[in-house]
């Protein structure tokens, strides 16, 4: 299965450019949220990561959107990995 992952950093901002961008993946479930990537805790984020199965594609517009650190991009794709799932990013 096709998702998204949508994140904008402050409730004033639009999630639409990212969404616009992942119109030609076929995705068929959006977790979107807005909150700063610096919160680890991300209740979006940790559902779409026990939600997402072996074989399924997350995609992201770019790697801002997933983490802001280095070792946070680190331990959420590990995450993804140990569950077959693989992330794609449009940029």
């Amino acid at each position: 299965m096709n998702i998204a992952y949508i994140r904008v950093s402050t409730i004033d901002q639009n999630e639409e450019r990212q969404i616009k961008a992942m119109e030609k993946e076929n995705i068929k479930k959006y977790f979107t949220e807005k909150v700063s990537a610096k919160d680890t805790k991300r209740p979006k984020l940790i559902e779409m990561i026990e939600f997402a199965r072996e074989s399924d594609v997350i995609y992201i517009k770019d790697f801002s959107r997933l983490a802001r650190s280095t070792q946070d991009l680190l331990n959420i794709v590990k995450q993804l990995d140990d569950k077959g799932v693989k992330l794609k990013s449009l940029k």
